[in-house]
């Protein structure tokens, strides 16, 4: 069993180490409150072996100035808070008083997004991306080698919280009303927030509602760490490897990291320049991603994008990107996209692209601790093998007495997964019996629909927006 230095950042440490006031104006519909965004980094705990320069995490703010309500957003996994830039500002307009924040965990810090921001700006095309950032000639990024980062096996689910605890107290100032929530594992995390244990208090006592996006805790434990031998198993397997301590979405060994860089690029080059050639198609890497590109037939950069995302055609075992597009074009040379679903194809280069803060949709450097730990969770039992032998602090389930929201699409509908969880949730702990709301789009939105939707399309805002406007 491992043994890890408690890891408890005062709300003295929750320091803004830097305040970018973008204010960048979002243009409003008729008659709404003016939606700003703005950046902020936060200075957050110590963790065992971890440099210093990593103790911070990073919060893009989308809202009116003036405000009541913060809902605090948590990315999945792989993701980042640049996953929330579409509904972000979007909630804040429809809900009175709303300030979105949403949140970028601590290996953002390890990112070099410099020529990411440069092209944001409009100084950098698509091209100079693939050539500073990508494996070949022209190559000037040095991505970070696993051996040097073997520290970042302990960013797991504590890491998680305790971080999300820095930011909830930040936005709970002023007796502003918080509500935590997130995407995915980032869903898992803020139904973990709600239970886990501070110094003999459990979090649910810093918010006002949870709001789980396509995510939470599994209802029932996962056979995967039912004993301590097995978690203790899946604990070690985090060692040193080919990949560090880092997932590996494109399973590409050796390259965990080319996942961020690849949208990110994929993205600019969807937005920059979407009927021209695309940049990525012929790269080698991607060709080493079965089913990632069409085969044999050229694409535009809107369509490379499109194909890699749509639930038609991307990979089976990458459902986590997954969304409802659209389709290539019957003809062309390049081939074009056409857009017939729900999400447009420039919503997924929008969602993924740095902006000028280096703000993106995707985690380069994803911690696998984050995954492993939410497994060991799974059943939300603290005295479980799993919990014990990963140190996790699940204790307080049965005294949650918030609201709690779910949104189930795809990716778990053949299981109903989300359903299932949150139903459990709410059964075992004082979440009010009318504040418990179920939504269920299985059939019609894959995984990242909700965040990425048009607005008028978008199922997760048209039900969300009523039960935050409820929560005072």
């Amino acid at each position: 069993m491992e043994t890890r230095r408690a890891f408890t950042p005062s709300l003295t440490s929750a320091i803004v180490v830097a305040a970018v006031a973008a204010c960048a104006l979002l243009a409003p519909p008729a008659g709404a409150a003016n939606v700003t965004k703005r950046f902020s980094a936060y200075k957050v705990g110590s963790l065992p072996g971890t440099p210093a320069k990593y103790n911070k995490v990073f919060v893009t703010k989308y809202g009116p100035s003036r405000h009541n309500k913060v809902l605090v957003l948590i990315p999945g996994t792989n993701g980042g808070a640049g996953n929330f830039s579409l509904i972000g500002p979007e909630l804040a307009r429809r809900v009175p008083g709303l300030q979105v924040w949403a949140f970028d965990r601590r290996e953002q810090a390890l990112e070099d997004t410099s020529m990411m921001r440069k092209a944001a700006a409009g100084k950098a095309t698509a091209q100079q991306l693939v050539d500073f950032y990508l494996p070949g000639t022209k190559q000037q990024y040095k991505p970070h080698q696993p051996k040097d980062f073997a520290f970042m096996k302990n960013w797991g689910m504590q890491m998680q919280v305790e971080d999300a605890r820095v930011v909830v107290r930040q936005a709970a100032k002023g007796g502003r009303k918080v509500i935590l929530g997130g995407h995915s594992l980032g869903a898992s995390m803020a139904a973990a927030y709600a239970t886990w244990d501070f110094g003999g208090k459990g979090g649910y006592r810093d918010i006002k509602g949870i709001v789980a996006i396509d995510g939470g805790l599994s209802a029932t434990p996962s056979p995967n760490f039912d004993t301590t031998e097995k978690a203790q198993a899946a604990l070690d397997n985090l060692d040193p490897s080919k990949d560090g301590p880092w997932g590996n979405l494109l399973r590409l060994p050796g390259f965990a990291w080319i996942t961020g860089p690849f949208v990110e690029i994929g993205a600019f080059g969807a937005h920059q320049a979407p009927t021209a050639p695309s940049v990525l198609q012929t790269y080698p890497l991607i060709s080493a991603v079965p089913g990632l590109q069409p085969p044999g037939i050229a694409t535009d950069n809107a369509a490379s994008l499109g194909y890699a995302f749509d639930y038609k055609t991307s990979p089976p075992n990458l459902r986590l990107i997954q969304v409802r597009s659209g389709e290539l074009a019957a003809s062309g040379d390049p081939r074009g996209w056409v857009d017939n679903g729900i999400t447009p194809v420039q919503n997924i280069a929008r969602g993924f692209m740095s902006d000028s803060n280096g703000t993106n949709g995707a985690d380069w450097y994803y911690p696998s601790r984050l995954n492993v730990d939410t497994g060991g969770a799974a059943g939300i039992d603290p005295n479980s093998p799993g919990a014990k032998v990963l140190g996790l602090r699940i204790n307080h389930l049965a005294e949650v007495n918030v609201p709690y929201y779910a949104f189930q699409t795809s990716l778990s509908g053949g299981t109903n997964g989300v359903i299932n969880g949150a139903t459990s949730f709410a059964e075992r702990s004082k979440v009010p019996k009318n504040g418990l709301v179920l939504v269920d789009r299985a059939t019609t939105t894959s995984h990242l629909d909700p965040l990425l939707a048009a607005p008028g399309r978008n199922d997760f805002i048209k039900t969300v927006v009523p039960f935050l406007k409820k929560i005072r």
